[in-house]
């Protein structure tokens, strides 16, 4: 028999994503488009089967998404999905006005001319996967748009502020961008910031940022209210209302 020289299909495929990090993002997109609801209880047994993995990784997929807000050990009936209340929502939306707002704003003093080309980028990818993208490619891109401005900012403490809050911040963006009219209205709002960071506006630019987030919290606000089971019946002031926070430049 003639020897057959070893050739590329030899190697060793190395791949890069872990088992525990597939768990993980099985897991996470579940319960980002609504597969997995608020209060889920989410049991190791059956999870285990449904993803053909040990409970090890299951239970470490668990705690890391205990660590984003998305899940919750609230009792001894174990893990369920996080119930987020619409005051952690008007929580989280007050805070992302004044960071994404800063951001923005920083991001309008600081970016160079390739800052604001892969800005430009962004937001046509964003615009044309909010045409017709599934509801987990819309928000990768809107990250993607989040992630140029972050990293144009040169604030890589607000960065971490922000990137800490990104489960949470992305559930809550799923909540608004999944109803009827939204996405359109989005992509405007973000046209209006790029036009006013090109025009090197840093105040026009951090309101319209501003306006931005409390046009997705009036909406996610509005869902959440509407279905929500065990909301506290009071009255609940959203960031729509709230004074525009000023970041002294």
């Amino acid at each position: 028999m003639k020897r057959q020289p070893l050739d590329d299909s030899f190697k060793v495929s190395r791949n890069p994503v872990t088992l525990r990090e597939m768990v993980l993002e099985k897991l996470r997109s579940a319960i980002m488009n609504f597969q997995l609801l608020p209060g889920d209880r989410l049991v190791e047994r059956d999870l285990c089967e449904r993803l053909g993995v040990s409970r090890t990784s299951v239970r470490e997929a668990l705690r890391h998404l205990e660590s984003e807000g998305l899940v919750e050990f609230a009792d001894a009936k174990g893990p369920r999905v996080a119930i987020i209340t619409l005051e952690d929502a008007c929580d989280l939306y007050e805070l992302r006005c004044v960071l994404e707002g800063m951001v923005v704003q920083l991001f309008t003093l600081r970016a160079r001319a390739k800052d604001i080309r892969a800005l430009e980028r962004a937001l046509e990818n964003n615009r044309k996967t909010l045409q017709d993208g599934e509801l987990q490619q819309v928000l990768e891109s809107v990250q993607d748009f989040y992630d140029v401005l972050m990293e144009g900012s040169g604030n890589d403490i607000a960065a971490g502020q922000l990137r800490q809050l990104q489960a949470r911040i992305s559930y809550l963006r799923a909540t608004s961008v999944s109803q009827i009219n939204r996405r359109g209205s989005s992509n405007q709002e973000m046209e209006r910031m790029v036009e006013a960071i090109k025009s090197g506006d840093p105040i026009a630019a951090h309101k319209a940022s501003v306006d931005h987030v409390r046009s997705a919290a009036k909406v996610a606000l509005e869902y959440l209210e509407a279905k929500q089971e065990g909301a506290k019946a009071r009255e609940i002031v959203p960031p729509i209302a709230l004074k525009d926070p000023r970041i002294g430049m």
